[in-house]
């Protein structure tokens, strides 16, 4: 593995540079808006040679890597500083779900654009009534002259501004409750049945969107498993969600705890013991977290995602709080990048799954607590 190592170390040192400088350490949660033309453009240089979708079969447009392999790659990644995919949804959701799940038809059309980054994709699961209770969903779709017609609406829609694509879930059995009657369907957002409506966020940005669906319209073709199987392959997706790509997100907090260390030592907030012990305590977070997804990779054992997200999405809030308190007042007063740290992990507990939300799945599904009174 070593050798496969110092090859991506060495592609990626080679590579972000001349045109691709500039971008190190660009985009991610919060920051999206950042040179965004210019990292597509950095994804396609990556698709040319190779370097996207690298556990994907060979026969889908990937590499076949190996999981350890994968692992690699994407802790090289982040230790270049290489900036944060805009292809993500793509690449890291949807493809899989497609090859898991999908008719040939739909591999042959989809997959080629994904790898090659011709075509971005958003996800269209989250709804106002429903929030983190997926089953809730109400976006309904009915078959009419061979096309899905589709009305309803999705909220914290990421990227749904520049998307060329949605993978949405509906209720297409009218009557039908919970994770019954959904299906999972492929939907083109630039029709005049869609209207996106930026969310403005407490960063400033607006990575978030609103989406309308006013009888949007998809083939009849473009449902992916069995109409009324959307919770099977929604469920799917989520478990690619949280694959290897989340130890190369664990390398960049790693910078974000050394970076912060060093301001505390710099500007003396270590010296309190308190502080100094938080930074500590960061420390370990972070070992255990590591810890637990190198146990965990490729586990399918019921609640290993959901234990991770608590784990690093508690672990980065407690990080932007800490930052405040090691930058003191200025914080309060001044722009800079541990304040937007501070801001956006706010919403690292909510998104993809609330706490309250991801406790209940581990009460309920895995030690078989009684389910909460439900009115």
């Amino acid at each position: 593995m070593s050798e496969f190592r110092d090859r991506a170390r060495t592609w990626l040192a080679e590579n972000l540079a001349g045109e691709f400088a500039g971008l190190r350490g660009l985009g991610g949660p919060g920051r999206e808006d950042e040179a965004f033309a210019e990292r597509v453009a950095w994804e396609r240089h990556l698709a040319s040679a190779g370097w996207n979708c690298l556990g994907w079969p060979a026969e889908h447009g990937g590499a076949g890597a190996t999981l350890e392999e994968q692992v690699i790659f994407h802790e090289e990644y982040a230790r270049a500083e290489a900036p944060a995919k805009v292809s993500h949804l793509g690449q890291e959701l949807l493809g899989p779900t497609l090859i898991a799940f999908g008719t040939s038809e739909q591999q042959r059309r989809f997959l080629p654009k994904i790898v090659s980054v011709d075509e971005l994709w958003c996800q269209g699961y989250s709804e106002p009534g429903a929030g983190s209770d997926l089953a809730a969903v109400s976006t309904s779709a009915r078959l009419e002259n061979g096309e899905w017609v589709i009305r309803g609406q999705k909220i914290w829609t990421s990227l749904a501004h520049v998307a060329d694509w949605c993978f949405v879930l509906a209720r297409t059995e009218p009557g039908s409750k919970r994770h019954h009657g959904l299906s999972y369907l492929l939907v083109p957002m630039r029709q005049p049945g869609i209207e996106v409506r930026p969310i403005r966020q407490l960063t400033g940005t607006s990575e978030f969107n609103e989406v309308f669906f006013d009888d949007a319209r998809t083939d009849e073709a473009l449902v992916v498993g069995a109409p009324g199987d959307g919770w099977r392959v929604a469920m799917g997706t989520l478990a690619f969600e949280r694959g290897v790509a989340t130890l190369g997100q664990q390398v960049g907090f790693r910078r974000e705890l050394v970076a912060l260390t060093k301001l505390a030592e710099e500007n003396g907030a270590a010296k309190d013991p308190v502080i100094a012990e938080r930074l500590a305590r960061s420390w370990m977070g972070l070992e255990v977290m590591r810890a637990h997804a190198a146990r965990t990779l490729g586990s399918q054992a019921p609640g290993v995602a959901e234990v991770s997200k608590l784990v690093w999405a508690n672990w980065h809030r407690e990080l932007g709080e800490l930052a405040m308190t090691v930058r003191g007042a200025a914080s309060l007063v001044e722009e800079d990048a541990w304040r937007r740290l501070y801001l956006f992990s706010r919403a690292d507990t909510i998104y993809g799954g609330s706490n309250e939300i991801q406790r209940n799945i581990i009460a309920e599904r895995v030690l078989g607590l009684p389910r909460e009174v439900r009115p």
